[in-house]
């Protein structure tokens, strides 16, 4: 699994993901913040998922929002422990993983698609 931006990600599924990412950003944002200053993990994930997932804690429930996507905290542990992230992956995710101030790591998980992406978050 690579951790890269992917073009396949532009046509399906770029479009919903950016505008809920940009509806739910600062939550994500302060999320981040709480997980790195709680010492949890250098590396908060967020799932973006269009059902329940079991990785990590819900943080926005899609309905309620009015969202496509559902967004789920997480970090890079939990991912090891579950096996999304092989032990052998951890220094390759730690090189490729951006700075938490600026960039949220989303995990996209569909059908179809799972990938890690990092957005940036808009400037105030």
């Amino acid at each position: 699994m690579d951790y890269f931006n992917d073009p396949e990600l532009n046509g399906k599924y770029l479009g919903t993901i950016t505008k809920d990412f940009a509806t739910v950003s600062d939550t994500l944002l302060e999320a981040s913040a709480q997980i790195r200053k709680r010492d949890i993990s250098e590396y908060p994930i967020f799932v973006f998922a269009k059902q329940e997932v079991p990785l990590g804690g819900l943080l926005v429930n899609a309905d309620e929002l009015n969202l496509e996507w559902h967004v789920f905290a997480s970090y890079l542990e939990l991912f090891v422990q579950q096996g999304i992230v092989g032990v052998e992956g951890i220094e390759s995710f730690r090189a490729t993983y951006k700075d938490a101030d600026e960039f949220c790591c989303l995990f996209v998980l569909d059908e179809q698609f799972t990938k890690f992406v990092f957005v940036p978050y808009p400037e105030d």
